[in-house]
């Protein structure tokens, strides 16, 4: 009895071991491998709240993004065309945050799609009154009906200079884990 009790003890041992390696090997396999983040830092979020209520900030410095640059980022649930996403650039308008800015802004040039993670979405840069020329990039991207908007602003040049290091950071696991958490998935 002893010996059947043992031989039915270590069956299930050796069982449990054996699951948990497969498992293992599976989940290392299809283990998505991060995407490359440039050196953000969060701060405090610099504007009031409103009706799509705070948001998140990140700094970057020039050594690591090209320039230094402040990325805000928002979820506005329930926002974006369901049927087209942010698919032109009139939707970009109208569901980004230039204008927490400044009232008084308009697009440098036409802006071009973009993709961040599974999400679609477009990216345009603005002249916005009292700044640089070109230097705030407007980038908004959707899930269905939500869309994740966020706001790239360098103090001197262009904001296209850093679109890489930014569109980088919007694919980082910090911000795909907020947005999916942002988005309710």
């Amino acid at each position: 009895m002893k010996r059947a009790v043992a031989i039915a003890i270590a069956a299930c041992v050796l069982g449990a071991a054996g699951g948990a390696a497969v498992l293992a090997h599976k989940t290392a396999a299809i283990a998505p491998v991060p995407a490359a983040q440039p050196g953000f830092t969060e701060i405090k979020w610099p504007f009031l709240m409103d009706q799509w209520g705070l948001g998140r900030a990140f700094h970057c410095a020039a050594a690591a993004c090209g320039a230094d640059v402040e990325v805000y980022l928002r979820a506005k649930i329930g926002f974006c065309n369901c049927t087209t996403g942010v698919s032109d650039d009139a939707e970009l308008e109208r569901v980004g945050d230039v204008e927490l800015l400044g009232e008084q802004f308009k697009a440098a040039r036409d802006g071009h799609p973009i993709a961040v993670a599974w999400m679609k979405g477009r990216s345009r840069p603005y002249d916005v009154a009292g700044r640089a020329t070109g230097a705030t990039l407007a980038l908004a991207f959707n899930d269905h009906c939500d869309v994740i908007v966020a706001t790239a602003v360098v103090p001197d040049g262009p904001a296209a200079r850093v679109e890489p290091a930014v569109l980088a950071f919007l694919n980082s696991d910090t911000v795909i884990n907020w947005a999916k958490e942002a988005l309710g998935l």
